[in-house]
This record gives C-alpha cells, sequence and structure tokens, in this order.
C-alpha cells in the first residue's frame, strides 16, 4: 500500500537526567531533504541520525526535533565554583597590591565575600552541565527516535490509504469517460461529412466523387482519435499497475499522469465536437486531482 509523504511522529523517553522528546514531521518533496532542528544532538551523531530518517521515510521536507526536560534535581542552579575562586583570588591579590588590611583569614568575613561574589554575572550558570545526550545513554536516544520513525510510517500510512482511494476513484472516472466520448464518434464523423458537402453545395463545387471520397476520407482520419483512446486506456492500465504494485510509485505515477494528459489534450484538439468538448474537459478536471495527490505520494 502506498504512503503519503505528509505525516508527524513523536516519541518519549526518560534518561538519569530527565525526558528526552523526538518529534518528527514531513511533507512533499523531491528528495529527502532533512533539517535537524535542536541542540541536543551530538556532532558525531547527527549523520547516522540522518541516515535513519532518509531509510525510513524516503522522501519528503522532513523537520526533526529533539527536546529535553531536565528532572527537578538537574534543573536547579549551579555555581561556577572555578569562577567564584577565580573572583576571589583576584579580590585578594588586588587587596594586597592596595596594601590594606582586608578580612580573608576569618570565616565569617571570607563567607560574606563569597555571598558578594556569587551575584557577579555567569557566577551561576544554568547551562554547565554535561551532554544531554551521551554515549551513556546513546542506545536509549536511538530506540526513541526508531519510535518516533514507526509513529510517522503509521501516519504515512494511513493517509496512504486515503490517497489511493482518492487516485484510484479519479482514475477510474476518466476510464469511465472513454465511452461516452465513443457514444459521440458516428455522429460526429457523420455531422463532419455532412456540414462538408453542405458547404460544398453552397458554393456550388462541382466535384468528382471518388475524388471526394478520397478527401472525406483523409479528413476524417485527421479527426480520429481512436489511437489516444487505445493509449489513455494503457497509460490507466499502467497507472493502476504501478499503485498497486511499487512501494514508492510517487515519482513514476507523475510521469504516468503526464503521458494520461497528452493524450486527454489530444483528443480535444481533434474532437470537433462539442459534447466531447465538454467531456475532455471533465477529464482534464480530474487528471489535475490526480497529479496534485500524487506529489504528495512516496
Amino acid at each position: 500500500m502506498i504512503q503519503s509523504m505528509t505525516g508527524y511522529g513523536k516519541a518519549e523517553t526518560i534518561i538519569e537526567s530527565g525526558k528526552i522528546t523526538v518529534e518528527i514531521k514531513s511533507l512533499n518533496g523531491k528528495n529527502a531533504d532533512i533539517s535537524i532542528k535542536t541542540q541536543l544532538l551530538p556532532k558525531d551523531r547527527e549523520l547516522a541520525v540522518r541516515q535513519m530518517i532518509a531509510q525510513r521515510l524516503q522522501r519528503g521536507n522532513i523537520d526533526f526535533f529533539i527536546t529535553y526536560e531536565p528532572d527537578a534535581a538537574e534543573n536547579a542552579k549551579e555555581i561556577n565554583a572555578d569562577l567564584v575562586l577565580s573572583y576571589y583570588r583576584q579580590i585578594m591579590e588586588i587587596n594586597e597590591r592596595l596594601g590594606r588590611e582586608f578580612p580573608g583569614t576569618d570565616n565569617a568575613d571570607a563567607a560574606h565575600i563569597l555571598g558578594q561574589i556569587v551575584r557577579f554575572p555567569d557566577v551561576i550558570d544554568m547551562n554547565r552541565k554535561n551532554e544531554v545526550i551521551n554515549d551513556g545513554n546513546w542506545e536509549q536516544v536511538r530506540g526513541c527516535i526508531e519510535e518516533a520513525l514507526d509513529r510517522i510510517c503509521e501516519y504515512r500510512a494511513a493517509e496512504g490509504k486515503s490517497l489511493y482511494a482518492d487516485v484510484t476513484s479519479k482514475v477510474a472516472n476518466i476510464l469511465g469517460f472513454i465511452p461516452q466520448i465513443e457514444a459521440y464518434e458516428n455522429e460526429r464523423v457523420a455531422a463532419v461529412r455532412s456540414r462538408i458537402l453542405s458547404r460544398l453545395e453552397e458554393i456550388g463545387a462541382k466535384t468528382d466523387h471518388d475524388r471526394l471520397e478520397q478527401e472525406m476520407i483523409y479528413y476524417i482520419e485527421k479527426l480520429d482519435i481512436n489511437e489516444e483512446k487505445v493509449r489513455l486506456r494503457q497509460h490507466c492500465r499502467y497507472f493502476m499497475e504501478t499503485i498497486d504494485t511499487e512501494p514508492c510509485p510517487g515519482k513514476k505515477l507523475g510521469f504516468i499522469a503526464q503521458e494520461m494528459g497528452r493524450e486527454i489534450n489530444t483528443t480535444g484538439s481533434k474532437a470537433n465536437h462539442s459534447g466531447i468538448q465538454q467531456i475532455v474537459v471533465r477529464m482534464k478536471d480530474e487528471l489535475e486531482k490526480i497529479k496534485e495527490q500524487s506529489l504528495n505520494i512516496l
């Protein structure tokens, strides 16, 4: 069964420091255009993740997100101890250079100085933590990514069922219009013949009967649409065979739809009959919907 290129998948996992959420969104596209929108994924893991996504999703404009929600302990503010000590040493060195008696040996005075230092910029560090995703939890995170890929594939498959029903019904409609065209063909040939003879009578032209019949046959053959009908039926059958047998037929279906369009357009240009022209318009309407939907088929 075909899949849509539109989809959404989400999965969560709990690691030692909090919760990881993976989200994947996709829309139709000619190739696999993967955009990784997270700072949490280590650079040395990015290529592997891209390969995972491309292998499972094949094509589409794909956005990949990882978000992190730390637990309460991990979310607490941290003091940058190295920076505090650096500030403290600098203050003591400045005091010595000034030659002043500066309290600093007394525990209470030292605590007061340190209390002032923690007010300095960058001493309280919200981000000074180890990497959220590391070698220790990578397999767990990788499993979460695989689960999100499973969810988006399920979504795409469900959308694919709707696409299949819609597209194949429109192909069936086009096939159903062909007998309606055939019902007009005898009437059309007779009308063309009658119109030519009528014009000859109006202008009072003298004609050679045999030559007239030859020219009439030649002219009517130019208006013949039998080949177009045969090829259009073949293209419709090929379309159905492709969509039923190939796992990722989207691009090929687009090419087949173009060939269907050529036969429909030629039929319209040769029709020379208002009834057939109306049917051709309805065929074109169905075909445009097929083309539009085929763009979203994987």
